[in-house]
Formats: structure tokens, C-alpha cells, sequence
């Protein structure tokens, strides 16, 4: 197995990646690993035998650019926007509430997901 200098490697990669797209390619790197405009990640021999197909003219092992996401609005009307606890609220009386009511209170005006504690409802 031959060395392979990272520098070298990926600065002939960005080399022909631009000559064959036209444009500088997004390489991200992790431990051992490359990828290339958010495509699959690939090791550092992977990434040179890519640059010789680049430059022999081969396209067809290019990677692929990622499939962009449509984001679809879609119509919620503002009734179902509001989150809905899945217990219900009490409300207080005259001699207060019950410790079952209390926690049932409290955790609903918290503003993120709760869990009441076991035995409760």
C-alpha cells in the first residue's frame, strides 16, 4: 500500500472537480474520512482513484450531489398549530389543589413535553 499525502490528494481532487464542473468542490473531512458536497463519504484512496477518473474524462463516477428537498408549505390552520396537552388542566377551588391536580398544573405550563410521574392520571 502506497502513502498517500492528504494535501496533495485533495488539492488534485479540487483541481479537477473545478476543471470538470466548473465550480470548487465542498469537501468536509472527518477522521479518515471525505465528503464530497455532501455526498457518500469516502476514504483518501477513493478520493485519488476519483481524480483519475476526473481527469481521464470519465464522468460517469463523479459523485452525486445530494437530492435537494422541496419544502412544501403546507395550509395548518392556527387552531391546529396549538400544541395540546394530553391531559387535562384543572382548575383551582377553595381548598386548593390536589397533589395530583398540582402536578397535572405545573407541568403544563411548562413550555416543552412533560411527563407526569407515575400513578398520576
Amino acid at each position: 500500500m502506497s502513502k498517500l499525502d492528504k494535501t496533495e490528494v485533495l488539492n488534485a481532487f479540487e483541481a479537477a472537480y473545478q476543471a470538470a464542473n466548473g465550480k470548487k468542490p465542498e469537501i468536509t473531512s472527518k477522521p479518515g474520512w471525505y465528503s464530497i458536497d455532501g455526498g457518500k463519504n469516502l476514504r483518501l484512496a477513493e478520493v485519488a482513484e476519483l481524480t483519475e477518473q476526473l481527469t481521464s474524462g470519465d464522468t460517469s463516477a463523479q459523485p452525486a450531489a445530494p437530492a435537494k428537498k422541496t419544502k412544501t408549505k403546507s395550509a395548518v390552520p392556527a387552531k391546529a398549530a396549538v400544541k395540546k396537552p394530553p391531559f387535562t388542566i384543572t382548575t383551582a377551588n377553595e381548598e386548593g389543589y390536589t397533589a395530583e391536580e398540582f402536578w397535572i398544573v405545573y407541568l403544563a405550563k411548562k413550555d416543552h413535553d412533560c411527563r407526569l410521574p407515575r400513578g398520576v392520571v
